[in-house]
């Protein structure tokens, strides 16, 4: 009877491991065969736009749910104030360049000449008094009367020569031109203003709003006749393009999954046409997995973040969408 017993033992531990093996068997066919399944969601980018310049809304030219396409006008300010802001800015800086003209080309001709004629009036002037005063020191010493003429005559000489020092500076100065420091200052004034048109164009292309890239229009925040501030959000964009899946995947399943495997994409709307994605990213980093992936088994795991790069997305996958992410075959 022990010996029976003994016999019925053995054979339920030999059938339990054979079980076992077994077991083990199928988990690894399956998982061979690409049946790792994770569960995710749908992430696209949103971008939310508004003007870099304040102003008051002239017209917004698409509603919530608009297809938009990259560079395509969606909105436009009053650009009255800015352009006349502009003609402002242009008038000044044409008015700079013309006094940066002036001084770069020095005097005028017949400002020289006329500096040249009045240096030889002043010489000639000079001339006359060093005459005057020849005569009168001859008849220095003769009286108090010829005293006083003398030094007329030398008050006289001595204006004279002064009076003909400064014509010919002026003359000098007329044919060199303008200071070099003079021209620099009027060269960055042109420069300054020049920058301030540049700007004030800026302003005005800035007035008008373009979507940044292809997308769906999710919110619309104002309307026009709003005054707006810098920056004040004004649409809020659904991106077409990157679309993703961010899923979890267990650390005995993480070997499975590597950067560039190809996987398909199921969400419940479209159960049996699945889409076709690529790992692209996964995380360095463990982390809890997130309430909303659906993997009872997997609560409270620690789990690795991946990203999916959908290679076929189509306006029916809706940001947050939840998605069953299966491996591809070979």
């Amino acid at each position: 009877m022990a010996i029976q017993s003994k016999r019925s033992a053995l054979l339920i531990g030999v059938g339990i491991v054979a079980v076992v093996a077994v077991a083990a068997v199928l988990i690894m066919q399956r998982r061979g065969a690409g049946e790792l399944v994770l569960y995710g969601n749908v992430d696209i980018r949103e971008v939310t736009l508004g003007f870099r310049v304040a102003g008051r809304i002239a017209k917004l030219d698409v509603d919530e749910g608009d297809v938009v396409h990259a560079g395509e006008e969606i909105a436009r300010l009053d650009a009255t104030p800015i352009e006349l802001e502009l003609a402002e800015a242009r008038a000044n800086a044409a008015s700079l360049e013309r006094r940066m003209t002036l001084l770069r080309s020095g005097f005028r001709a017949e400002d020289v000449a006329q500096a040249r004629a009045s240096m030889a009036e002043r010489a000639a002037e000079l001339a006359v008094a060093e005459k005057a005063l020849a005569r009168e020191q001859r008849l220095r010493g003769t009286g108090a009367v010829a005293e006083r003429a003398y030094d007329d005559a030398l008050a006289a000489r001595d204006e004279a020569r002064a009076r003909l020092e400064a014509a010919q500076q002026l003359y000098a100065a007329q044919r060199s031109g303008y200071r070099h420091q003079e021209v620099a200052e009027a060269e960055a004034n042109h420069a300054r203003a020049d920058a301030a048109v540049a700007e004030t164009e800026q302003r005005l292309r800035d007035a008008v709003l373009t979507a940044s890239a292809d997308g769906v229009v999710l919110t619309r925040a104002v309307e026009p006749g709003a005054i707006l501030a810098i920056g004040t959000p004004v649409f809020t964009i659904s991106l077409r393009a990157p679309v993703w899946v961010r899923a979890y995947v267990g650390e005995p399943e993480l070997g499975a999954v590597p950067p560039g495997r190809r996987v398909l994409l199921y969400t419940d709307s479209r159960p049996g046409n699945p889409y076709h994605g690529q790992v692209g990213y996964v995380s360095p980093d463990a982390e809890f997995t997130p309430k909303n992936v659906e993997t009872a088994d997997l609560r409270t795991a620690l789990v690795y973040r991946l990203r999916v790069v959908v290679a076929d997305p189509d306006e029916r996958l809706r940001q947050g969408m939840p998605v069953t992410v299966r491996l591809a075959p070979p």
